[in-house]
């Protein structure tokens, strides 16, 4: 992500704190393609330089909005339908393919996909309302939404914290290679979280 847009970030963040990060967070889940991943690490570094912010505050604050952002994005596919996803797409310039293999993961893998859509920017922000126009059975919908929330916000969260000084090269490397980076940083920064315990006992 380009440095001003970064410093227009921190600078939300720092004005309005946990505000910007549940509406941030709430909107993306929705369907809104905001980058989640990068304010929650730029939160996470915040709370980590006591600029603040805490951290099991930025992760409440994280879990419920995606929760709800998530059941509202449901609602709205519910609802609207296939029209209202199309337009949807158009507006936000999603690609078709994006949809298209969203479709056939959740034809596959049922309910269990809107834990791991999560972990990747594309199929995360269309997995509310996706499942809402398949008519996904809404109490699986909201366990795996919620089950997928705490796992996600707390990784990316943890993973920011960790990374302390170098969230910048977090962010960089989750733009460049996706949920793959996501999902390294987050194994590097439990194990060295596991290592500074055993260190302190």
């Amino acid at each position: 992500m380009h440095h001003h847009a970064l410093e227009l970030l921190r600078q939300a963040l720092v004005n309005y704190g946990y505000v910007a990060v549940g509406v941030a967070l709430l909107l993306e889940n929705a369907g809104v393609p905001i980058p989640g991943e990068t304010v929650l690490v730029l939160a996470s570094f915040l709370a980590y330089s006591d600029q603040g912010l805490q951290l099991r505050w930025i992760i409440l604050t994280g879990v419920v909005a995606a929760t709800l952002g998530d059941n509202l994005g449901y609602y709205i596919g519910y609802r609207g339908g296939r029209p209202l996803l199309d337009r949807y797409r158009s507006t936000f310039h999603i690609r078709q393919v994006t949809v298209e293999r969203g479709e056939r993961i959740f034809e596959r893998y049922g309910s269990v996909t809107v834990l791991f859509a999560r972990f990747v920017f594309g199929m995360r922000v269309i997995a509310g309302p996706l499942a809402g126009v398949l008519r996904m059975r809404w109490l699986n919908f909201l366990l795996f939404n919620s089950l997928g929330a705490v796992l996600w916000v707390s990784a990316i969260a943890c993973a920011g914290y960790l990374f302390g000084e170098n969230w910048q090269a977090l962010v960089h490397g989750m733009s460049e290679a996706g949920w793959m980076a996501v999902i390294v940083a987050v194994c590097i920064g439990i194990y060295f979280w596991w290592r500074s315990g055993q260190a302190a006992e």
